[in-house]
């Protein structure tokens, strides 16, 4: 099979991506947060049986992919999925599939984040897609400090929160506290009178021990989304940078689209998101982010070309 550098890299933009023997490709299928009907299910394998060797892979950012796909089936196989709904892609220099843990149905979950990461690819994922960025650009969606999917460790990380109020007064020095027994991080202990003390460097926020008390000492004193900017997690890591204060997710939505035209504006083509945020200054990346000027510039940033560098970072 003759294909040109140019013709590869257009269909790994789309998803179908050539593998290491040079002859065969994968299809990568995307869907919001890894959520498939069983129709899409029945229609992906329908078309690893038909067009491919059978196999079907997961991937980590809940997408799935069909493998040992020969050229001459890669447009069946888009259009037998479109018609069901689902879309292929998932790669290059955009918004990438926006990653959820199971926060709508886990025990731990604080927020419904199949529904929130739905929203979140409906307005990033799918009419970004066809705006390129210096490089790809990660949302992960945490519903609690359990941290399974490391949202500080994507490009715009999001953590719900419950944060706890302790009344000292209230306490009634239990000698088999709810609240010990409750907290999974050990934030709570006994001091020498038998007091319940909190440790707020060790409190997460999971909210675990909100109502745990039957003389009401911790009660909700704030809920919502904590977001975290610049995380890498690859040939090298960087820890995402708290954004101070807690966001509702309106407010993250917002955050989320001046980040991303931020990034457009001042970072450089091949830079990391994260990198981008140091070399910019994390302060001042972040003062940007919680003012409005940079919506009065979104189509100018969206119709401006890419600053461009000598080679990619990591």
């Amino acid at each position: 099979m003759t294909i040109t550098p140019e013709e590869k890299s257009a269909l790994k933009f789309r998803g179908l991506i050539m593998t290491r023997d040079g002859e065969h490709f994968i299809v990568r299928i995307v869907s919001p947060c890894g959520v498939f009907t069983d129709k899409q299910l029945d229609a992906v394998s329908e078309c690893a049986r038909k067009y491919g060797s059978g196999k079907i892979a997961m991937t980590t950012r809940l997408t799935v992919e069909i493998m040992d796909v020969p050229y001459e089936n890669l447009e069946p196989i888009v259009a037998a999925v479109e018609a069901v709904g689902l879309v292929t892609g998932g790669t290059g220099s955009v918004v990438r599939p926006v990653v959820a843990c199971k926060g709508s149905y886990c025990v731990h979950g604080l927020i419904d984040t199949q529904a929130f990461g739905d929203r979140l690819f409906k307005e990033f994922y799918l009419p970004y897609h066809g705006v390129k960025l210096p490089h790809k650009f990660k949302i992960g969606v945490g519903g609690c400090p359990n941290n399974c999917i490391k949202p500080a460790f994507h490009d715009f990380g999001i953590m719900a929160q419950k944060v706890p109020e302790y009344d000292q007064d209230s306490c009634m020095a239990c000698k088999k506290c709810a609240v010990i027994d409750k907290c999974p991080v050990k934030a709570f202990s006994h001091d020498d009178d038998g007091t319940l003390v909190l440790d707020e460097n060790k409190c997460t926020n999971c909210g675990k021990c909100v109502g745990a008390c039957s003389f009401d000492t911790i009660e909700q004193k704030a809920f919502g989304l904590k977001v975290t900017i610049g995380g890498i997690w690859g040939k090298t890591q960087r820890v995402g940078t708290p954004v101070p204060g807690l966001y509702t997710e309106d407010e993250v939505v917002k955050l989320i689209e001046k980040a991303i035209l931020i990034y457009r504006e001042q970072g450089i083509t091949g830079e990391r998101f994260g990198r981008c945020v140091d070399r910019i200054g994390a302060e001042n990346f972040i003062q940007q982010m919680l003012s409005d000027d940079i919506l009065e510039r979104k189509q100018q940033i969206l119709d401006a070309k890419l600053h461009l560098t000598g080679g990619a970072t990591c």
